[in-house]
């Protein structure tokens, strides 16, 4: 009887370098080639000159007084300068915060004032968003937050001026002190307490990774990666940035927020050899009116994640749009992100319907969350992981970072998952209620604490339930004090509009006098999601397969 573990044996080392260190190597090795490429400005940066601008922003932050360790908060869509803040916060040993551009005022606050982030640099506006308002209206609760810097405004190009006061030798002073394995960034995940949890993680995590993922790619200078996936998750700043950079690779954003039509041009105009995205993003790519008149050629490459991925939508992908050395890649935020990922030398089958084998130099194996023991392959357990990727814990959150990293720092992702006897692994469900809805990971309990605050509502349990589009959508079963008037699916995401990031607010309602609950009273959301399906009619979405 073989065991679900593996171990990912590697030849190629880990790199055991600062994200400042692997820049400058890049910058010494190909400081000619293209690195940053901004489709919509047209701007454009070698590595010569990425590397000049980081420096600038580096010491501007020191002029600031940034010191090591501190908190440094970035919230804005795709832009260069979220780019080069997250090389120039490295340089200077700040973690990086990164923020959901999707966050209202009350996300954007409990952030600022958990992570006490001291400087802030954001966007003025995204879309209908008023970035510049929502700091106003904020800062009197976030009494850490010390510097505000506006993209795009005389801010910045004041914190480019005050870094060219800072005496010569300071910016390499900083980092000689620095280590790998020193905390560098801070990714908010919901989590069950109803309150975000900062995956705090290290140069050592997040480099590695990077680089590892665009290994299984067969990445090389050559390369240009369009990444119309958000910078402030790992996909984008990790598995893009970092993957690039640690290659030589050339960065390519399409747009600030996700558009098909956008991405499908970049990749034409800038002969993009890889393209990311999360399932939604493909399946948009794919049935958007410009995909036929779009010269894809040169894509041979990219990576599929975020979100269980459509084994239908897998083979488009390879087929329609040739990616043929594409690759799907499983993880979550806690472990860097990325455990396991196919290669393109699998065949078809398990390229489409598994999320690959363990990564180099990881461990992952399945275990009966009953008894911890280790179950025999083909048996449905829970997923762990072990290595270099495993976060540094949960930002001053010990208790809850015991829950999920054990002793022998297993990290313990709640996802059931079987291994077959090649060890390729194959997610069929999870043991938390989290929902992923279009790549966001969302924990219904944070949706249920906020929609408690409604007036009319005296207790409410949320669901997901399979949605064509996302993968899942969010139901929200509510119970009204007596007395209330009827409330509206319309009327309640009304009252979450502009208070929960988008993805957050359900999209359906149900008005219930009770919850289905087991004899010791725990409320039965299998059953409730089951019930969903029925009465929503989407029991076709519900049999999708996916990887």
């Amino acid at each position: 009887m073989t065991l679900s573990y593996a171990g990912g044996l590697s030849t190629v080392p880990l790199l055991g370098q600062t994200i400042g260190e692997n820049l400058a190597a890049t910058v010494a090795r190909v400081p000619d080639r293209d690195a940053l490429v901004d489709v919509p400005s047209g701007r454009r940066w070698t590595y010569a000159e990425l590397a000049r601008d980081v420096e600038a922003v580096a010491l501007g932050l020191l002029a600031l007084g940034v010191e090591k360790g501190e908190r440094v908060g970035v919230w804005a869509p795709n832009l260069p300068e979220w780019t080069i803040t997250q090389y120039a916060t490295a340089r200077v040993g700040a973690v990086l915060v990164n923020i959901n551009p999707a966050y209202r005022t009350h996300e954007l606050a409990y952030v600022l004032r958990q992570a006490g982030v001291r400087t802030l640099v954001c966007a003025e506006r995204v879309k209908t968003s008023d970035y510049r308002a929502m700091v106003a209206d904020v800062r009197a609760e976030c009494p850490a937050l010390r510097e505000v810097v506006f993209i795009g405004t005389p801010d910045w190009d004041d914190l480019v001026a005050r870094g060219a006061g800072v005496p010569a030798g300071a910016l390499a002073e900083r980092e000689a002190r620095l280590a790998f394995d020193d905390p560098i960034n801070i990714q908010y995940t919901s989590g069950t307490t109803g309150f975000p949890k900062g995956a705090t993680l290290s140069h050592h995590n997040i480099l590695n990774n990077g680089y590892f993922v665009a290994e299984a790619q067969r990445w090389t200078e050559a390369d240009r990666v369009c990444l119309p996936v958000p910078f402030y998750h790992c996909f984008g700043m990790v598995m893009g940035n970092l993957g690039a950079t640690s290659h030589g690779a050339c960065m390519v954003i399409p747009a600030p927020v996700f558009d098909p039509a956008a991405t499908l041009r970049a990749v034409e105009q800038e002969h993009c050899t890889a393209l990311y995205g999360v399932p939604t993003m493909f399946i948009a790519e794919l049935s958007d009116p410009s995909f036929a008149t779009t010269d894809l050629s040169s894509l041979r490459t990219g990576a599929m994640a975020g979100s269980p991925c459509p084994t239908e939508v897998m083979k488009r992908v390879i087929a329609d749009m040739g990616m043929t050395d594409v690759t799907i890649a499983y993880g979550m935020t806690e472990t860097s992100p990325v455990s396991t990922q196919t290669s393109p030398d699998d065949e078809l089958e398990r390229r489409v319907s598994t999320v690959g084998q363990v990564g180099p130099h990881l461990e992952v194996k399945i275990v009966d969350p009953a008894t911890g023991l280790v179950v025999p392959r083909g048996t449905p357990g829970e997923l762990c992981t072990r290595g270099y990727s495993v976060m540094l814990g949960y930002w001053e959150m010990p208790d809850r970072t015991a829950e999920v990293i054990d002793a022998a720092r297993w990290m313990h992702t709640g996802d059931l998952a079987t291994m077959d006897e090649a060890g390729y692994v194959n997610i069929v469900g999870r043991i938390k209620d989290m929902v992923i809805r279009g790549g966001e990971n969302i924990y219904p309990r944070e949706i249920e604490e906020f929609l408690y605050t409604h007036p009319d509502i005296v207790d409410v349990q949320v669901v997901g339930v399979p949605d064509a589009k996302y993968g899942e959508e969010l139901m929200a079963w509510v119970k009204l004090r007596d007395g209330a008037a009827p409330l509206s699916a319309d009327a309640l995401r009304e009252y979450c509009r502009g208070r929960l990031a988008h993805y957050k607010i359900p999209r359906y309602l149900k008005i219930v006098d009770g919850f289905p609950m087991t004899v010791t009273g725990k409320i039965r959301k299998v059953e409730m999601r089951e019930v969903s399906i029925e009465e929503l009619g989407l029991e076709s979405a519900a049999a999708e397969r996916h990887a």
